[in-house]
C-alpha cells in the first residue's frame, strides 16, 4: 500500500494542522478572464462573460450589417443633399414691387431683393425639414432593419454550428459511454466535415488503443500471475516437510514473503491500468454498504495491530463500479490501519452530499507534513529506510489506485492533515 511520507521533515516545513492541502487537481481548471480589453484576447474581450461562438457569430453578423446600414444612410444623407441644392429658386429681376400673400393671409408689398430673401428662406426652410423627416424615417427603418439582421444573424449561426454541435454531443457520448460511436456527418466538403472525419479518425486510433491495452492487460494478467502461484505453491509445499532445516525453512519464509509482495505489486498495477480510463458503464451504488464490507475485510489486520476502527455510515448513493469502489474504500482503511500507532484509531464514514456521495476516512498516526500530501498520490512513494522485502505494509500503489478509481468515476479526492499526527481522506462520487 502507499505509504504516507515519514514523519517531520525540514526545518520550518508546516508539521500538520486543520489546512487542508489537496493533492494536484485531476483535470485543470476552466480560466475565466472578464474584465477590461487586454491585448491578444480579441475584440469581444471587454465583455463581463465570455460570449459564445454562435453570439458572436451573430454579433458580427449584425454588427457589419448596421455599420453598412450607417455608411449607406450617411451617403444618402449627402447625396440627397446635394440633389436638393439644383432645386434651389432663382433670383428674380423686376421693376418696381410686387404684392405677395404670406401663409398667414397677411399681404406684403416686396421689391426683386426681398422677394429673392424670402424664397430662398423658405426652400432653406423646407430642405431642412425634408432632410431632417428622411434622417429620422431611414434611422427608424435602420434600426428595424438591424434587429431583424441580428435575429437572422442568431438563426444563421445556429444553422452554421449545427454540425459542431454534433460533433461536441457525440464527443461527450464517446467520453462517458464507449468509443465505438462515430460523428459520421453528412453534407459539404467543408471545413465542418474536415474536422468531423479528422475526429472520426482520432477515435478509431483511440479505439484500437484501448483494445490493445484491455488485451495486454488481460495476457499480462495470466503470464505474470501464474508463474508466481507455482512459485508460492512450491515454496510452501517446501515449507511444509518436516524434515526441512532450519535454514531452509527461514530462507523459504523470505522467499515467499517476496513472492507474496510481487504478487500484490502484479495485482496493484493491473487494477491501476484498468482503472486509469473512464468508466463506460455506471451503475448506482450505494456506499454504505462499501464501506461495510471494506470494513470486515479489514478488521482482522486492525484487531492484530491493536488499532480501533470506527464507523459512522449513513445512507449515500453514487454512480460507477461496485467493485472498483470496494477497492477504493478497502485501500484507504488498509492504509490507514497499517501506518497507525498501536492503540491508535480508524474512523470511516459516508454520508450524502449535494450531487453525490462522500466517503471520509480518519486516522491517528505520525504526523505528516502538509507539503508532502501532493505526493501521496504518487505510486511507490514508501517510507524511506523501510525494508522493501516485506510485503505487511503494502507496495507502494494503494492510494494511486485511489487516485485512479475517482478520476475514473469522475469525483474528487482531498487529503488532509490531523492536529496531533494522521490525515483525513475525502473522497467525493458524482452521484446517478
Amino acid at each position: 500500500m502507499t505509504t504516507p511520507p515519514p514523519a517531520g521533515g525540514a526545518s520550518g516545513a508546516p508539521a500538520g494542522g486543520p489546512r487542508a492541502v489537496p493533492p494536484k487537481p485531476l483535470t485543470p481548471p476552466r480560466v475565466h478572464r472578464p474584465g477590461p480589453y487586454v491585448p491578444g484576447d480579441g475584440m469581444l474581450a471587454w465583455f463581463p462573460f465570455r460570449p459564445t461562438i454562435r453570439m458572436r457569430l451573430t454579433l458580427l453578423y449584425g454588427g457589419m450589417f448596421l455599420m453598412a446600414g450607417v455608411v449607406l444612410l450617411l451617403l444618402m444623407y449627402v447625396f440627397f443633399q446635394d440633389a436638393v441644392s439644383y432645386l434651389a429658386p432663382r433670383n428674380l429681376v423686376f421693376d418696381g414691387s410686387i404684392q405677395v400673400t404670406g401663409p398667414d393671409g397677411v399681404h406684403s408689398t416686396m421689391n426683386s431683393t426681398s422677394y429673392n430673401q424670402l424664397q430662398a428662406a423658405d426652400f432653406l426652410a423646407r430642405s431642412d425639414s425634408a432632410l431632417n423627416t428622411l434622417l429620422r424615417k431611414s434611422l427608424t427603418m435602420l434600426l428595424c432593419l438591424a434587429v431583424i439582421a441580428f435575429a437572422a444573424g442568431y438563426a444563421m449561426a445556429g444553422r452554421v454550428l449545427r454540425p459542431l454541435g454534433r460533433i461536441t454531443r457525440t464527443a461527450r457520448d464517446v467520453a462517458s459511454s464507449d468509443l465505438h460511436r462515430r460523428i459520421e456527418l453528412d453534407g459539404p466538403d467543408d471545413e465542418l466535415k474536415e474536422l468531423a472525419d479528422t475526429f472520426d479518425g482520432m477515435l478509431d486510433r483511440l479505439d484500437r488503443s484501448f483494445d490493445s491495452q484491455r488485451r495486454f492487460v488481460a495476457n499480462a494478467s495470466h503470464e505474470l500471475r501464474t508463474p508466481l502461484a507455482i512459485n508460492r505453491t512450491l515454496l510452501e509445499v517446501q515449507l511444509s516437510d518436516p524434515a526441512t532445516s532450519s535454514d531452509l525453512q527461514q530462507l523459504g519464509r523470505t522467499l515467499l514473503a517476496t513472492n507474496e509482495r510481487s504478487e500484490q505489486l502484479v495485482e496493484g498495477l493491473l487494477l491501476l491500468a484498468r482503472s486509469e480510463n473512464e468508466l463506460t458503464d455506471r451503475r448506482p451504488v450505494e456506499l454504505s454498504e462499501v464501506a461495510t464490507r471494506a470494513l470486515e475485510q479489514t478488521r482482522g489486520e486492525a484487531d492484530k495491530r491493536e488499532v480501533e476502527l470506527r464507523s459512522k455510515l449513513d445512507p449515500a448513493m453514487a454512480a460507477g463500479n461496485g467493485v472498483l469502489l470496494e477497492r477504493l474504500a478497502l485501500n484507504l482503511l488498509q492504509n490507514a490501519v497499517r501506518y497507525n500507532t498501536p492503540g491508535g484509531w480508524v474512523e470511516l464514514a459516508t454520508t450524502a452530499v449535494p450531487g453525490g456521495g462522500e466517503l471520509v476516512v480518519s486516522n491517528t498516526g505520525p504526523v505528516v507534513p502538509g507539503y508532502e500530501l501532493e505526493h501521496i498520490f504518487e505510486p511507490f512513494r514508501r517510507v524511506k529506510g523501510a525494508d522493501r522485502t516485506r510485503s505487511d505494509k503494502g507496495v507502494g500503489l494503494g492510494l494511486s489506485i485511489v487516485r485512479s478509481v475517482v478520476r475514473a468515476h469522475g469525483g474528487t479526492i482531498e487529503a488532509t492533515p490531523r492536529a496531533g499526527g494522521g490525515l483525513t481522506m475525502r473522497v467525493r462520487i458524482p452521484s446517478p
